[in-house]
């Protein structure tokens, strides 16, 4: 009888006997440096009125985030340069909050308000520069055109209409990674166990606790809502628990929340609005998410609190943050907190905050956060002047001129020890 073990491990041996020793394995690796890019819309209406503000006063955008950067534009009716004589109108982008050696691309864009497209672009995406991108080298450092505009054309133009401007501002800050090959791979599905749980929660098999919120009724599992509540876990197992209890009767929280927390805790995901309440919804889902956001905090679902503020956050408008800071103050939110105090102390927010209902409900129910948003609007103006007197004690500026003759444009760079760097293009 033929040995066939034998045979195959002859055959493995002979195998590696012909291979090459000594053959250097081959590796590989790249580096790809691209840009994660952003835009910002700037609207500037009263165009008129911002004028004769004098030279080196600006107005400034709200901030928005770029590759991890906080960023503004700063708009000079009046020019930025006194030498200047308000002739030009200037445009510069600064880095608002903290970096060091921040690589970026930018593009400017005065708006056309014909809609024709005829858009006056400044851009560097569409085309190479020779020293590369723009390095930021910290908080405060500005990339623009001190004569961006020539005042006289740009009030005869289509740009303005109706005394308003409108500025498009993108930045691409240069990212670099390092891609190593995979040499095999399996796609993994992403996980349905929340589908199951929320199919399991729905059929009601096995449901041993009833849950009485108002006028209705909610089955649900023990060992899940245990599982997944520190609240729920000591009312059904811990030393004061009753494991045999099959009924409890909810007085705080509205049924249309309790119903959304269940889902919550089910699936692990927020659920939407018309999940919860059908196709005529009573109520926002920002108002849903903030009755959400104090369900969480009562039953400790630490997660589904975290996942509201961040819903909430996204939502804020004028109309909804105060009541959201007064929420915010109550359940110990202190990211979300911070978040409104900064939206609601812009002074370009404020006089619509203070006129609207959730202001008075925050005066009445949390009359300490007047005091901290005093406080909060007092900061962003002294932040305000530290950034002017930064950039007017040399902070790191590039500033291009646009001849009236559509020459090269020149960059200048002003560091702090006063020498000055030109480059043209």
């Amino acid at each position: 009888m033929p040995n066939h073990k034998s045979s195959r491990g002859a055959q493995l041996g002979e195998a590696m006997s012909n291979s090459k020793p000594g053959v250097d394995q081959e590796s590989c690796s790249r580096s790809i440096s691209e840009t994660v890019n952003g835009s910002h819309r700037f609207t500037i209406k009263g165009y008129s009125l911002a004028k004769g503000m004098g030279a080196g006063k600006y107005i400034m955008s709200d901030t928005f985030t770029v590759g991890g950067y906080d960023w503004a534009i700063y708009f000079y009716p009046d020019g930025k340069n006194p030498e200047d004589s308000s002739t030009y109108v200037s445009v510069f982008i600064a880095l608002v909050s903290e970096g060091t050696d921040v690589r970026a691309l930018f593009e400017l864009t005065l708006v056309d308000q014909t809609k024709s497209g005829k858009d006056k672009v400044h851009s560097h995406f569409d085309r190479a520069l020779e020293s590369g991108p723009y390095t930021l080298k910290y908080r405060g450092s500005m990339w623009g055109y001190k004569r961006f505009f020539k005042r006289s054309a740009l009030e005869t133009s289509e740009f303005l209409r109706d005394d308003c401007l409108v500025l498009n501002c993108t930045v691409g800050v240069v990212r670099t990674r390092l891609e190593r090959p995979k040499q095999f791979s399996i796609t993994v599905p992403s996980s349905d166990m929340g589908r199951d749980l929320k199919d399991f929660l729905d059929s009601e098999a096995g449901c041993d606790i009833v849950f009485q919120v108002g006028d209705e009724l909610f089955k649900a599992h023990k060992l899940i809502l245990a599982a997944r509540s520190p609240v729920f876990r000591a009312q059904f197992f811990g030393l004061v628990g009753d494991c045999s209890i099959d009924k409890v009767v909810v007085k705080d929280v509205e049924p249309f929340i309790f119903k959304a927390m269940l889902l919550f805790i089910y699936t692990d995901k927020l659920p939407d609005v018309h999940e919860v309440m059908g196709s005529s919804p009573l109520c926002t889902f920002t108002v849903m998410v903030q009755h959400l956001l104090a369900a969480a905090d009562l039953y400790n679902l630490e997660r589904l609190k975290v996942l509201c503020e961040s819903k909430l956050c996204e939502e804020i408008t004028t109309e909804t943050v105060a009541t959201t800071l007064a929420l915010a103050e109550q359940h110990h939110c202190p990211q979300l907190k911070a978040v409104c105090l900064k939206f609601a102390a812009n002074p370009a927010n404020l006089g619509a905050v203070m006129q609207s209902d959730g202001y008075k409900h925050l005066e009445e129910s949390c009359p300490s956060m007047l005091l901290e948003l005093l406080e909060t609007f007092a900061a962003v103006d002294e932040s305000s002047s530290l950034l002017s007197s930064r950039k007017r004690s040399g902070s790191s500026i590039y500033g291009l001129d646009l001849p009236a003759d559509g020459g090269g444009a020149v960059a200048e760079s002003a560091n702090p020890n006063g020498r000055r760097v030109r480059r043209r293009y």
